[in-house]
C-alpha cells in the first residue's frame, strides 16, 4: 500500500517521523504547500486530500489565482513566502493570511499603514539571512534585534522568524541558529525547511515548512 500514497501523504508520514524522532507532536508543525508557478488546476487536488495552507511567492501570480479559490474553499489559509515590494504590501495584505518576508525598516512602515487601512492584522515573519548571503534577502542577524523593535512599536503582529539557508551545504546549523534566535527574542515561529530539508528543520524545531517540488514535481513556468 506503500506506493498509493500521495506525495501529500508521504510528506506529512515523514514529517510525523520527524517529530517523532524530535519529541514532538506531528500537530506542532505547518505543512506550506509552495504552489507558485502552478495553475489552480493542480492545486484543487491537494485540497481536495484535505490540505489547507499554501505558499505564493509573488503578488501578482496569487491575485490572479487565489481570489476565487479562496472564495470556494473558504478555509484556506496562503501564505506570502517570497520577497515582497513595499508599493504591494496592501495587496499583500488583504490577500495573504501569513507574511513571511519582513526583512527592512521601510517594510515595515508599509505594511503597519496597509494593515491600519485594512483594519486586518496579518501575522507576519522577519525573513533573516542566515547564511550572511549578499544575494539573498532578509535582515541582517545584527540587524534583527532593531527590525524586531521598529516592528513592535509599529503594531505589526510578529510570530516567528523565516530563513533561507544557503544552498549546497548542511543546512541543520543553519537551522539551529535561527531555533536560538527565535528563542532569544521570544518568538514562537520557525518557518524553515524545504522540499530537500524539511526533515532536519523538524527535528530542529521547525513550525512551518515550506514544501513545493516534493508535492508538485516540476515547476511550470
Amino acid at each position: 500500500m506503500e506506493s498509493a500514497a500521495t506525495p501529500l501523504d508521504q510528506i506529512r508520514a515523514r514529517i510525523a517521523h520527524a517529530c517523532k524522532v524530535a519529541g514532538r507532536k506531528a500537530e506542532e508543525v505547518t505543512l506550506v504547500a509552495i504552489s507558485k508557478t502552478h495553475p489552480a488546476e493542480r492545486i484543487v487536488p491537494l485540497i481536495a486530500q484535505g490540505q489547507r495552507v499554501f505558499g505564493e511567492n509573488r503578488v501578482q501570480e496569487a491575485q490572479a489565482k487565489w481570489p476565487d479559490l479562496k472564495e470556494r474553499y473558504p478555509d484556506i489559509q496562503l501564505h506570502l513566502v517570497g520577497q515582497l515590494q513595499s508599493n504591494k504590501a496592501e495587496d499583500a495584505v488583504r490577500l495573504f493570511d501569513s507574511i513571511h518576508s519582513l526583512d527592512r525598516p521601510s517594510l515595515v512602515s508599509a505594511l503597519a499603514k496597509a494593515m491600519d487601512k485594512a483594519g486586518r492584522q496579518v501575522p507576519c515573519f522577519v525573513q533573516v539571512n542566515i547564511g550572511a548571503e549578499e544575494q539573498k534577502g532578509g535582515c541582517e542577524i545584527a540587524d534583527l534585534p532593531g527590525l524586531l523593535e521598529q516592528a513592535r512599536a509599529a503594531g505589526l503582529p510578529v510570530t516567528g522568524l523565516m530563513c533561507v539557508p544557503p544552498a549546497g551545504i548542511e543546512a541543520a546549523p543553519f537551522f539551529a541558529l535561527l531555533d536560538k534566535l527565535a528563542r532569544d527574542h521570544g518568538l514562537a515561529g520557525r518557518s524553515m525547511g524545504m522540499s530537500g530539508d524539511f526533515e532536519t528543520a523538524c527535528l530542529l524545531g521547525a513550525t512551518h515548512v515550506r514544501v513545493g517540488s516534493a508535492l508538485f514535481g516540476t515547476r511550470e513556468g
